[in-house]
């Protein structure tokens, strides 16, 4: 057990958080969808009109909360009341998102989704936006930071490992509402002991924050910002789809029951913790955007196994080789992200990650429109309405959405990627090495 004054603002506490929010975050963005139009029989045009209310909601709330966040000052600071403000509410949400009453005809049971949906996402959005802008304060310089963020990724796979994998078996066993239930307590142990073990630092909360407007229209001006964002944007797509879409490519393409779900969904996330390690010793020796874009056409290339999967074993393999395109993508992009932002810091004089991280939001939750869109052309071209009626060819529809869509968004992403000439100065960053784009 660490003293008490070295576990306050440890990467290990601030990491907890991390877990805390991951672990229903990925159960509800994973089994969300399956558990409505699947399993309670909604139509996929009222879900995916849900998905479109909630994805622009999403998309625009994210810098609204973290501007307000900024003028907020209180003796225990900007950041922690708003997330024990919001603790109690987000348990709750997540619970009723997955209790919807009995008897609920189709556009009762389509009103509560909504409805749930839109309140999740407004708390959920609040806990993301406030969590994460402690990250700076409580870490300074470039080693410490490093540190930290290896530690919150190490803590973010185990919670896509609970959020995923061990999600089927539990809904399998006792329900989907209890399951809601176990995670909302596990959220709230862990969600309490890292924002306990933190203590935010005064000097943080002075000066005058820069307007929201002014801050929209700077990032406007930054074409490598948006260029770098919208690629990245159809490659997060990617991210969001196939985790939907798993459970019902297990049941109708590869023919598993649920409880074979988390095996599958382990292959993918458990690949992934080698494979980043893999990814950072084959990018040590190249510049960052070559490394971005290497690892979106490695992302694309890997999605094409999934189509060729018809049972476990095959769906395993398939898992196991998208697990190295999705590593590739998770590590990469902080190369060049962090590059525009020094770039922006030396040419402007000042650090602005804040509002940066708030349009990068926005911009990469605005793409989940597309994954909501895909969804529903598919089932409307191939005659799936919901678990009740399939349709036809309810396997074909699967194999598109996990593999063809997939294949074409990041295709698009690599396009994008090269529309412009990524040319950083390298007298702006400390120790900054490599080659120019």
């Amino acid at each position: 057990m660490r003293a008490k004054g070295k576990w306050i603002n440890s990467p290990y506490a601030y990491a907890l958080g991390m877990f805390a929010m991951m672990v229903p975050s990925q159960a509800f963005s994973s089994f969300y969808s399956y558990f409505y139009v699947e399993k309670l029989g909604l139509g996929i045009g009222l879900a995916t009109l849900a998905r479109m209310v909630f994805l622009i909601w999403d998309a625009v709330n994210n810098p609204l909360f973290g501007y307000w966040s900024d003028r907020t000052h209180t003796r225990y600071g900007r950041r922690r009341p708003w997330v024990f403000g919001a603790m109690p509410l987000f348990m709750l949400c997540f619970v009723l998102l997955f209790s919807p009453p009995d008897g609920l005809a189709e556009r009762g049971l389509f009103s509560w989704f909504l409805i749930m949906l839109v309140l999740f996402e407004a708390v959920a959005t609040v806990l993301w936006v406030n969590y994460g802008a402690l990250f700076p304060e409580l870490f300074r310089g470039d080693r410490l930071r490093a540190k930290a963020s290896a530690i919150q990724q190490g803590y973010q796979v185990a919670a896509l490992l609970v959020g995923t994998a061990l999600t089927p078996l539990i809904f399998t066993a006792v329900g989907f509402s209890k399951m809601a239930i176990l995670y909302a307590g596990v959220f709230a142990v862990f969600m309490l002991l890292c924002m306990m073990s933190v203590r935010e630092r005064g000097e943080m909360g002075e000066g005058e924050p820069l307007r929201l407007l002014a801050a929209f229209r700077e990032t406007l001006r930054n074409t490598k910002f948006w260029v770098f964002n919208i690629a990245n944007s159809f490659a997060q797509t990617v991210n969001g789809l196939v985790s939907s879409i798993i459970p019902f490519y297990a049941k109708y393409v590869l023919g598993i029951p649920e409880a074979s779900v988390s095996i599958l969904l382990a292959s993918v996330f458990v690949s992934v913790i080698p494979m980043v390690f893999l990814w950072y010793w084959i990018i040590r020796s190249m510049d960052g955007v070559r490394a971005w874009r290497l690892s979106l056409i490695a992302y694309g290339l890997s999605v094409i196994p999934l189509w060729f999967g018809h049972n476990l074993a095959s769906g395993l393999l398939a898992g196991i080789v998208f697990g190295f395109g999705l590593a590739g993508f998770l590590v990469t992009p902080a190369l060049v992200g962090g590059r525009i932002i020094d770039e922006d810091a030396a040419k402007t004089g000042l650090r602005r990650e804040g509002i940066y991280t708030a349009v990068s939001g926005f911009i990469t939750r605005s793409s989940g429109l597309i994954s909501a869109l895909a969804f529903f052309v598919v089932g409307l071209i191939f005659g799936y309405e919901s678990g009740e009626r399939p349709g036809p060819e309810p396997a074909l529809a699967f194999q598109c959405l996990i593999s063809v869509v997939p294949l074409c968004l990041l295709l698009i992403s690599v396009i994008i990627s090269y529309t412009i000439k990524f040319d950083f100065r390298e007298n702006h960053t400390e120790g900054s090495r490599g080659s120019h784009e």
